[in-house]
């Protein structure tokens, strides 16, 4: 049986522009959503549509300025460890090593150190970094730093995943491997991921739901259920025809020249 893990109910996001509560700038309009257990779900949609707004709502960042959020049945208010994150920009400590980068997520546990040494650790064998635990960050590559705070998350084990746009500003080899990495352990770990992309092929190939945006003010314009057992290979006539009826209702960008969104067929 499917357990709701996230209810989004007629979510509107306004920032006010003045002291004047009747200049507003709507980020996100009557949205809702709701996210089950152990789904894989990828935010599309152009920039400035209220993706990264979302995340940050059901993180606890942020309050809606209409509308609620729930987590398991109960109203967000606050972050919580129970919704891990992981940001588009590297959130290292630069004066810890990538060890005690990891096991910053635990400094609120009641786990001795030496059980903190060993949860995190095994969170960097999980990412293939036990070799570097004694690293500085500025030691690392993007695609290194990025692999910790994946391994942060596995440390701290919250039921909900949430990544804005985590590789986006990696190659696309080192993209490819580390969207294969977070696949490996949804699979394994069976948590809920809620996953923001502006690349179609990227959602495609993760996603087990994908949400379409509108332009600003963002609404879901169409969603799109991706089943396990349906063929990834990008060639594959299923996968081709799926990504042109995404496409096809992709909103058309005012900033179309310089939005990073990548539709290309």
């Amino acid at each position: 049986m499917l357990v709701t893990l996230v209810q989004i109910r007629g979510v509107t996001k306004a920032y006010y522009t003045s002291r004047r509560k009747d200049r507003a700038r709507v980020v996100l309009d009557n949205v809702s959503l709701q996210f089950e257990d152990n789904e894989f779900i990828c935010l599309v949609g152009p920039s400035g549509c209220g993706k990264t707004t979302l995340l940050n709502l059901i993180a606890g960042f942020e309050s809606p300025t209409a509308g609620d959020v729930f987590y398991k049945g109960t109203k967000i208010t606050s972050p919580s460890p129970e919704r891990g994150v992981v940001f588009q920009e590297y959130s290292l400590l630069p004066w810890m090593n990538v060890l005690d980068n990891v096991k910053f997520a635990l400094c609120s546990s009641d786990l001795s150190d030496d059980e903190k040494d060993n949860v995190a650790l095994r969170a960097l064998t999980m990412v293939n970094l036990s070799d570097s635990a004694y690293q500085r960050p500025n030691l690392l590559s993007g695609g290194m730093k990025q692999r910790v705070a994946v391994a942060r998350l596995l440390a701290m084990d919250p039921d909900l995943w949430l990544m804005d746009e985590p590789f986006s500003s990696l190659d696309e080899q080192t993209r490819k491997k580390l969207d294969d990495d977070v696949l490996n352990i949804w699979r394994i770990k069976k948590k809920t991921i809620v996953f923001v992309t502006h690349n179609v092929d990227e959602a495609l190939h993760l996603a087990t739901r994908i949400v379409l945006f509108s332009q600003s003010p963002g609404q879901v314009i169409k969603e799109w259920n991706i089943p396990t057992t349906m063929s990834r290979d990008p060639t594959s006539s299923s996968m081709i025809a799926l990504k042109k009826e995404i496409t096809d209702a992709m909103p058309a960008c005012a900033c179309a020249d310089i939005c990073p969104i990548d539709i290309r067929m």
